[in-house]
């Protein structure tokens, strides 16, 4: 092990997330809003198109952070989670008036901001302990 790893293993936890694949998983979750918008989640049928979204962006995280190398699949996956629901809190706020002509969704309720972030990071820990819990029945410790 060299210095950098050694380094990296001493920090805390959030220290320790790779920010490119944080990004990435918040970017497939991104697929839920955004088949709303396209009007998909309407043509396949509501309320299962969402549900089965949720469940395939849910597999996805799991898979990849449970076979992946990400080194703490919890905080990895909460920080997903949030990043998924700050991205949902600035599509809301530009998109809505420019599709509907006027503010929607939790900007215009501020009240459901904090719960946004929340569920979202439940969402993301669930995730992460599936991930961890993978990971610990394929015997990798990374």
């Amino acid at each position: 092990m060299n210095a950098y790893d050694e380094h990296r293993r001493a920090a805390p936890r959030w220290r320790r997330l790779h920010p490119p694949l944080v990004a990435g998983l918040t970017a497939v979750a991104l697929i839920r809003p955004l088949s709303s918008v396209a009007g998909l989640s309407d043509a396949w049928g509501r309320p299962a198109t969402p549900l089965v979204l949720t469940a395939a962006v849910s597999l996805t995280w799991i898979l990849v952070v449970g076979l992946g190398r990400a080194p703490e699949p919890v905080p990895t996956l909460v920080a997903a989670g949030l990043g998924y629901a700050l991205a949902v809190l600035m599509l809301s706020a530009v998109l809505s008036p420019l599709l509907t002509g006027e503010l929607r969704g939790p900007l215009a309720h501020p009240v459901a901001i904090v719960p946004l972030f929340a569920v979202n990071a439940l969402w993301g820990a669930l995730c992460g302990v599936c991930a961890a819990g993978l990971r610990r029945m394929r015997g990798s410790r990374s």
